[in-house]
């Protein structure tokens, strides 16, 4: 499959873009922010949104999606990155729907994808345990107990997880706390006896909350994958997931420099439009070097999902996609804000929105160290 995009893929991104801009523009998310909405997003535009039928994009068509493949769903993500569309695509598409689609038995998959699809189930995934991303440090218990399992333990920032229906929980059903092996995902209804979801405050004022599990009692039936078995979906659907916010990432990247570089070209000190000093020229050149790498990498990442390469191929560039555009977000975002001077500081201007979500974008599901590393462990170093 050529790295790049088709005509399909053209015209949904193209329709992405003018949904986005008209519907959701940054000024709603300003305005979700200003009015500490309840949901952290406009239930309209995510009805909107699926019903363009975004929510189903990766699915097959017999679980209720359209079969487009996660370039598609990746196109999408990138428009919504640009607009910081505040939406349950990511935690709920991206994340909990892909560990039900790759990890999920059939009946899972029957019954949950479709309401994905049309909006009628939103997911969350309760996995971290401490500051740092550490998928395999899970120290919530899973016991045995009857027919099913009863779960004990605490996540924080799970994703949407105050506005979910559903919780993916990974426990730990046997084996060391920071052990790969004896991980078991589950599904918790959110309403569960036992259950207690708060929402936190975060600096880019998106969904995240934390959760208490105090013995929640789930049937058999709730076991996602395999018990003890769970890092085999978590390993893949991550790796997905990493994708799918290197794809938003690189939307808001793109964004803050196209707004630098036109603020360079309107700004005026001493008579002069600032962009003609040749200081900010080769900053903005630089910059600009450093995104057409990024989309090469977010480009390549997502093709390598749609032709279904190994596992290995996946890990090693969704480590490489989030790490490089974890890189450029952070380089533009910061350059953005000089480059704009005092005013960049200020929250009449939109620039500085960015790197509000790029600093909580970059430490979702692992930072660039934590990446760059893992890069090199899967060379071979």
């Amino acid at each position: 499959m050529p790295m790049i995009l088709n005509e399909d893929q053209i015209m949904l991104r193209d329709s992405a873009k003018d949904f986005c801009t008209n519907e959701a523009p940054i000024s709603q998310f300003r305005k979700l922010r200003d009015e500490q909405n309840a949901d952290g997003f406009d239930r309209a535009t995510w009805k909107a949104m699926v019903d363009l039928g975004w929510a189903g994009i990766p699915w097959a068509e017999e679980h209720g999606g359209s079969g487009f493949g996660y370039k598609g769903l990746g196109v999408v993500t990138e428009e919504t990155g640009r607009t910081l569309l505040a939406s349950p695509l990511f935690a709920t598409v991206w994340v909990g729907g892909t560990l039900i689609n790759v990890g999920g038995s059939d009946a899972q998959k029957s019954d949950l994808l479709p309401k994905v699809a049309s909006g009628e189930l939103l997911l969350a995934l309760a996995l971290e345990e401490s500051h740092r991303h550490a998928p395999y440090n899970i120290a919530t218990k899973a016991t045995k107990s009857g027919n099913g399992y009863t779960l004990s333990g605490e996540k924080t920032f799970v994703l949407d997880g105050h506005v979910a229906d559903k919780l993916i929980v990974a426990a730990r059903t046997s084996g060391d706390t920071n052990g790969r092996s004896g991980i078991t995902l589950f599904l918790v209804d959110r309403n569960a006896a036992g259950v207690s979801v708060s929402r936190l405050n975060l600096v880019d004022c998106r969904n995240a909350a934390k959760v208490s599990l105090a013995n929640v009692a789930v049937d058999a039936a709730a076991v996602v994958g395999a018990v003890d078995k769970g890092a085999d979906v978590l390993d893949p659907a991550l790796d997905i997931a990493r994708i799918g916010l290197a794809a938003e990432m690189f939307g808001g990247t793109q964004e803050c420099f196209e707004r630098t570089v036109q603020y360079l070209k309107e700004r005026e000190q001493f008579g002069v439009k600032i962009g003609t000093f040749q200081a900010l020229k080769h900053r903005a050149a630089n910059m600009f070097c450093e995104v057409e790498l990024s989309k090469s990498c977010v480009l390549e990442a997502l093709t390598a999902l749609d032709e279904g390469r190994s596992a290995e191929d996946i890990a090693r560039l969704a480590s490489l996609a989030k790490t490089k555009v974890g890189e450029t977000y952070h380089l533009v975002a910061r350059e953005g804000i000089q480059m704009h001077g005092g005013i960049g500081m200020t929250d009449e201007f939109d620039i500085g929105f960015f790197i509000k979500r790029q600093s909580v974008a970059e430490q979702t599901f692992g930072d660039v160290n934590f990446h760059r590393n893992r890069y090199g462990e899967l060379e071979g170093y």
